[in-house]
Protein backbone atom coordinates (compact mmCIF):
# COMPACT_ATOMS: atom_id res chain seq x y z
CA UNK A 1 0.00 0.00 0.00
CA UNK A 2 1.45 3.11 -0.67
CA UNK A 3 1.65 6.28 1.65
CA UNK A 4 -1.04 8.28 -0.08
CA UNK A 5 -2.95 5.32 -0.25
CA UNK A 6 -2.62 4.59 3.43
CA UNK A 7 -3.11 8.47 4.62
CA UNK A 8 -6.45 8.25 2.66
CA UNK A 9 -7.42 4.96 4.78
CA UNK A 10 -6.22 6.69 7.78
CA UNK A 11 -8.23 9.94 7.17
CA UNK A 12 -11.66 8.11 6.62
CA UNK A 13 -10.74 6.11 10.16
CA UNK A 14 -10.38 9.30 11.62
CA UNK A 15 -13.34 10.55 10.25
CA UNK A 16 -15.36 7.76 10.79
CA UNK A 17 -14.34 7.46 14.81
CA UNK A 18 -15.31 11.42 15.07
CA UNK A 19 -18.68 10.66 13.22
CA UNK A 20 -19.22 7.21 15.85
CA UNK A 21 -18.21 9.58 18.80
CA UNK A 22 -20.63 12.23 17.88
CA UNK A 23 -23.65 9.46 17.33
CA UNK A 24 -22.92 7.85 20.52
CA UNK A 25 -22.92 11.32 22.30
CA UNK A 26 -26.20 12.26 21.37
CA UNK A 27 -27.65 8.62 22.06
CA UNK A 28 -28.31 7.22 18.71
CA UNK A 29 -25.58 4.40 19.09
CA UNK A 30 -25.00 2.04 21.86
CA UNK A 31 -21.75 2.84 23.75
CA UNK A 32 -19.65 -0.72 23.09
CA UNK A 33 -17.53 -0.30 26.32
CA UNK A 34 -20.96 0.08 28.63
CA UNK A 35 -23.25 -1.96 26.61
CA UNK A 36 -25.63 1.45 26.98
CA UNK A 37 -27.47 4.62 25.48
CA UNK A 38 -25.36 7.76 26.61
CA UNK A 39 -26.67 10.84 26.02
CA UNK A 40 -23.78 14.21 26.23
CA UNK A 41 -24.97 16.64 23.63
CA UNK A 42 -21.92 18.63 24.49
CA UNK A 43 -19.48 15.97 23.52
CA UNK A 44 -21.30 15.61 20.74
CA UNK A 45 -20.93 19.13 19.76
CA UNK A 46 -17.33 18.73 20.49
CA UNK A 47 -16.73 15.98 18.32
CA UNK A 48 -18.74 17.79 15.24
CA UNK A 49 -16.67 20.78 16.00
CA UNK A 50 -13.78 18.42 15.71
CA UNK A 51 -15.02 17.69 11.89
CA UNK A 52 -16.09 20.96 11.19
CA UNK A 53 -11.87 22.06 12.00
CA UNK A 54 -10.40 19.46 9.82
CA UNK A 55 -12.56 19.99 6.88
CA UNK A 56 -11.77 23.58 6.57
CA UNK A 57 -8.03 23.24 7.50
CA UNK A 58 -7.82 20.29 4.75
CA UNK A 59 -9.67 22.57 2.39
CA UNK A 60 -8.01 22.35 -1.26
CA UNK A 61 -5.63 19.40 0.29
CA UNK A 62 -7.97 16.69 -0.06
CA UNK A 63 -9.30 14.33 -3.10
CA UNK A 64 -12.69 15.04 -4.03
CA UNK A 65 -14.32 11.37 -2.25
CA UNK A 66 -12.31 12.57 0.89
CA UNK A 67 -14.26 15.80 0.87
CA UNK A 68 -17.80 14.63 -0.40
CA UNK A 69 -17.15 11.92 2.68
CA UNK A 70 -16.52 14.69 5.22
CA UNK A 71 -18.82 17.17 3.93
CA UNK A 72 -21.71 14.50 3.84
CA UNK A 73 -20.84 13.18 7.54
CA UNK A 74 -20.83 16.59 8.66
CA UNK A 75 -24.59 17.52 7.01
CA UNK A 76 -25.62 13.92 8.99
CA UNK A 77 -24.39 14.85 12.01
CA UNK A 78 -25.54 18.78 12.36
CA UNK A 79 -28.88 17.43 11.03
CA UNK A 80 -29.34 14.93 14.01
CA UNK A 81 -27.50 17.27 16.69
CA UNK A 82 -30.08 20.21 15.50
CA UNK A 83 -32.78 17.01 16.16
CA UNK A 84 -31.36 15.96 19.30
CA UNK A 85 -31.30 19.84 20.41
CA UNK A 86 -34.84 20.70 19.91
CA UNK A 87 -36.09 17.31 21.32
CA UNK A 88 -34.21 18.41 24.52
CA UNK A 89 -36.19 21.94 24.42
CA UNK A 90 -39.49 20.31 23.61
CA UNK A 91 -39.20 18.20 26.62
CA UNK A 92 -38.17 21.29 29.04
CA UNK A 93 -41.16 23.43 28.00
CA UNK A 94 -43.26 20.66 27.99
CA UNK A 95 -45.79 21.34 30.85
CA UNK A 96 -46.76 18.05 33.09
CA UNK A 97 -50.54 17.05 32.18
CA UNK A 98 -53.17 17.95 34.82
CA UNK A 99 -56.22 15.56 35.62
CA UNK A 100 -58.47 15.42 38.26
CA UNK A 101 -56.27 18.35 39.58
CA UNK A 102 -53.19 15.72 40.16
CA UNK A 103 -49.71 16.12 37.97
CA UNK A 104 -49.51 12.51 35.68
CA UNK A 105 -46.16 11.33 35.82
CA UNK A 106 -44.09 11.27 32.65
CA UNK A 107 -44.49 8.55 30.85
CA UNK A 108 -41.62 6.37 29.81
Amino acid sequence: MSETTNHEVLFMQLIMQQQQWAMMSMGKLKNPMSDKIERNLEMSKYAIDTLDMLATKTKGNLGEYEEKFINEVLRELKLNYVEEVEKDKKEKTASPEVAGGEEKPPEA
